[in-house]
């Protein structure tokens, strides 16, 4: 009986996934138990198709041919791995939303999240990760990556700040589709927020 090659299943994973994808261990245990994969992570991390950002996070190299030199990993990618990692829900708020959205143009000095998991800070490669647990698990459970999103935009923003220009920007941001789940799912959330909802859905000028 063949022993199943796990180091070729493991690197024919990364090799199909784009370059900057975070990963941990656990994206793997469908082709082998946690002990055979993290040898065959360090093996990949040892022959460079890997670079260890933390102790059990990933990352797969990517460059940039213009500065001819290695790209950071992507904040946004890094949270989600770190969640992963621990089982938990979490979606960006605060600047960090705003800026994900385009709707602010300063990169945050501390990646933010509303976690259903404890509140824990972290810095992975250079990156300050901050996750803070939430007591509205409505509005980040259950939900589509994009109306959890934009509710904590809405949330950043304020009741009595929002502005014409930032619904309009949110809703050229949706497609039909997206804009259909966020009506559905943003009954959830606050009525104010889900107000500004139906305006972003509707594509109001007023």
């Amino acid at each position: 009986m063949t022993r199943p090659d796990y180091l070729r299943q493991i690197r024919e994973r990364i090799d199909h996934a784009e370059a900057g994808t975070v990963f941990i261990p656990s994206d793997f245990a469908d082709i082998a138990e946690a002990a055979k994969v993290n040898m065959c992570l360090k093996r990949l991390k040892e022959s460079g198709e890997l670079t260890s950002l933390k102790r059990g996070v990933y990352m797969k190299p990517r460059y940039s041919a213009l500065l001819n030199q290695p790209v950071p990993a992507r904040s946004d990618d890094v949270a989600k791995a770190m969640a992963r990692n621990f089982g938990w829900t979490i979606v960006p708020c605060g600047d960090t939303a705003l800026n994900l959205l385009g709707l602010s143009t300063q990169i945050p000095a501390v990646w933010s999240y509303v976690s259903d998991g404890p509140y824990r800070r972290y810095t992975v490669d250079g990156i300050k990760l901050q996750f803070k647990h939430t007591d509205r698990k409505s509005e980040i459970i259950g939900l589509s990556e994009n109306t959890a999103l934009v509710i904590q935009a809405l949330r950043a923003i304020g009741k009595e700040n929002i502005t014409q220009k930032n619904l309009k920007k949110l809703s050229g941001k949706l497609d039909e589709s997206e804009k259909s789940r966020l009506l559905l799912e943003g009954q959830r959330a606050a009525a104010w927020i889900y107000e500004a909802i139906k305006r972003i859905c509707k594509g109001e000028n007023q």
